[in-house]
C-alpha cells in the first residue's frame, strides 16, 4: 500500500481478504446442477402423470 498525494493504493492481494482456491465454482457449478434437474422434475413429473 503506498499513497500518492490524496489517493491510497492498495495491491490486489491486500484488498482481498478471500482465499482464491476455485471451490466458489464447484458450489455455483453444482447449485445450478441442482436447480436445472429441479425445475426438469417439476415439468416432467406432471406431464407424465397429469
Amino acid at each position: 500500500m503506498h499513497k500518492e498525494g490524496d489517493e491510497i493504493h492498495i495491491e490486489d492481494d491486500d484488498a482481498t481478504a478471500a482465499v482464491k482456491t476455485g471451490a466458489m465454482r464447484w458450489v455455483l457449478g453444482i447449485s445450478l446442477a441442482a436447480a436445472v434437474i429441479a425445475m426438469t422434475l417439476v415439468w416432467v413429473i406432471p406431464a407424465i402423470y397429469g
